[in-house]
C-alpha cells in the first residue's frame, strides 16, 4: 500500500524520488518513540471518556442560552469535564477567551493584585505577554501599569529550570512563579511534567502561599500527567491548540484551585458576575467533540514532529528537540539558516494545506510580536495551531517552528511538502 501512496505523491503532487526516500527511512528509524506515543495516546483517551461517563454527558448538554447565559447546564458540564481531566477544584472554558495569550492573561491578572510580584522561572515569557507583563509597550493595562513587579530567571546551561536561581529571586512581595511549558520562539527543549513537579515541589517548599502557574500551550496529552497533576495551582491553555482537537472553533480554558478560578471568573467579566454569565453561542458540541478526539490529534502531531526531526536531523540540519528527546509540547524548530528557507519551507506548510494552498505566505508586523513574523497554516480554523501549520520570527538564526496536522498523515505531507519547496528552490542538497 505504501507504494501506492508514493506513486500517487510522485504522479499527482510531484514529489521527488529521494524525498520519499528519506521520509520512509526516517519513520522506519522513529518506530520506538511513535510506539511510546501510542501508548500514552490510549491512556489519555480512556481519561477523557472516564470524566465524559462520569458527568452523563448527555444531548441536552449541547443546547444554549440566550442573554446572559444563565443557568447554562452545557457550559458547567464542559468545564466540570476539563476539570476531571485535568484533576483540578474548577476551570473555566470559554469561548469568549479569544485566544492563549487571553487565557494567561486571565491567569496572570485574577490572582495578582498591586505590590505583588511576578516571577518567570524559564527566561522571558512567550512574545505576546511582553505587553501583557508591561517589559514592553506603555499604558495599555499592563500588570506592570497596575503596579506588579517582574522579575524572570534564565534557564540554566542545560535548558532546565535553574532551582537555586529560583530560590534567590523569590522575595517578600512574591505571588506568583510562572513556567512556560513550550518552547515558543526559544532555541530549548520543552519543559518536561517531570521538571514541572520538581520545581512546583522545591517552591511550595520554600513558600507554599506562592502560586504556581503554568503556560501549558501545546503541551496537553503529551503525557499521562497534567501540570496540575504535580502540584502546579492554576494553568491555561487555548482551545484552538490540543485540547480542541481541531473541531472547538475557538476559546481558551483556565484551571486550577477553585479560590483562583473564582478570582480570573471576575477578571474574565466582571466582579460579582464571574462565571454565573457567559454565553457559549452553541460551542458545546464542537468543544467536547475536539476534547473528545484530543489523544489522538495530538497523538498524530507529535509523531509528525518527530518525523520532521528525523528528516532534517538526517539532512544535516540543527534540530531541537531531536527525534529522541522526550517531547512536552508538539513543536519542532529546525534552524535553517537564512529567511530565504524559511520563506520556502513556510511555502511547503502551505501547499500541503486542505484551505488556501495557493497561498504565498510573507512575513509581516503582527500584533504582540516584536519581529516581523512568517506563518503557513491553510487551517479549517483561522490560526488553529493544533492543525498543520509552521511559522517563525524573521529573525537570526533563522529558525522555522513546525507543529500540528489533525491527522498524522497530514503531519507527515507537511513534511514532505517543505523539503520540496526548499529542494526547488535549490535551499536543500539532497
Amino acid at each position: 500500500m505504501k507504494q501506492n501512496t508514493y506513486e500517487l505523491l510522485r504522479n499527482e503532487f510531484q514529489i521527488d524520488e529521494r524525498i520519499l526516500k528519506l521520509i520512509d527511512e526516517s519513520e522506519q528509524e522513529t518506530q520506538a518513540q511513535f510506539e511510546a506515543l501510542d501508548d500514552i495516546m490510549t491512556y489519555n483517551q480512556y481519561k477523557v471518556l472516564h470524566a465524559f461517563q462520569k458527568n452523563d454527558i448527555r444531548e441536552a448538554h449541547f443546547s444554549w442560552t440566550t442573554g446572559y447565559g444563565y443557568d447554562d447546564m452545557g457550559r458547567d458540564a464542559v468545564e466540570q469535564v476539563y476539570a476531571d481531566i485535568f484533576h483540578t477544584e474548577a476551570a473555566l472554558v470559554r469561548p469568549i477567551i479569544v485566544n492563549g495569550t487571553h487565557a494567561l492573561t486571565l491567569a496572570l491578572m485574577g490572582p495578582l493584585r498591586p505590590g505583588d510580584e511576578l516571577i518567570y522561572c524559564t527566561g522571558g515569557p512567550y512574545d505576546t505577554l511582553e505587553e501583557v507583563i508591561g517589559i514592553r509597550g506603555e499604558g495599555k493595562g499592563s500588570l506592570k501599569d497596575y503596579g506588579v513587579s517582574y522579575k524572570q530567571v534564565e534557564l540554566a546551561e542545560d535548558g532546565s529550570i535553574d532551582l537555586p536561581a529560583v530560590e534567590r529571586a523569590i522575595g517578600p512581595a512574591t505571588r506568583m512563579v510562572c513556567v512556560q511549558r513550550a518552547t515558543g520562539y526559544d532555541w530549548r527543549k520543552a519543559i518536561t511534567i517531570d521538571e514541572i513537579e520538581r520545581w512546583a515541589t522545591f517552591v511550595h517548599s520554600i513558600r507554599p502561599d506562592i502560586i504556581c502557574m503554568v503556560d501549558n500551550c501545546y503541551g496537553e496529552f503529551l503525557h499521562v500527567k497534567e501540570p496540575t497533576d504535580v502540584g502546579v495551582d492554576i494553568m491555561a491553555g487555548s482551545l484552538i491548540k490540543n485540547p480542541g482537537g481541531g473541531l472547538a472553533l475557538t476559546g481558551g480554558y483556565v484551571a486550577g484551585r477553585a479560590d483562583l478560578i473564582e478570582k480570573v471568573s471576575y477578571r474574565m467579566t466582571s466582579p460579582a458576575v464571574g462565571g454565573e454569565c457567559g454565553l457559549t453561542f452553541g460551542q458545546n458540541r464542537s468543544v467536547l467533540q475536539g476534547l473528545f478526539i484530543a489523544p489522538r490529534t495530538v497523538n498524530g502531531a507529535v509523531k509528525g514532529a518527530i518525523l520532521c526531526a528525523k528528516a532534517f536531523q538526517k539532512l544535516g540540519f540543527d534540530i531541537c528537540p531531536t527525534p529522541e528527546d522526550t517531547r512536552s509540547d508538539i513543536i519542532q524548530a529546525v534552524k535553517l539558516g537564512s529567511p530565504e528557507a524559511v520563506s520556502a519551507f513556510c511555502d511547503g506548510v502551505q501547499a500541503a494545506a486542505p484551505i488556501d494552498s495557493f497561498v504565498s505566505p510573507v512575513p509581516c508586523d503582527t500584533p504582540g510580536y516584536e519581529d516581523p513574523v512568517i506563518m503557513a497554516a491553510g487551517a479549517f480554523v483561522q490560526g488553529s495551531s493544533i492543525e498543520l501549520s509552521s511559522d517563525a520570527p524573521i529573525r537570526p538564526p533563522y529558525i522555522i517552528y513546525f507543529q500540528g496536522g489533525l491527522t498524522y498523515e497530514h503531519s507527515k505531507f507537511g513534511v514532505i511538502k517543505a523539503l520540496q519547496a526548499l529542494l526547488d528552490k535549490g535551499l536543500l542538497q539532497l
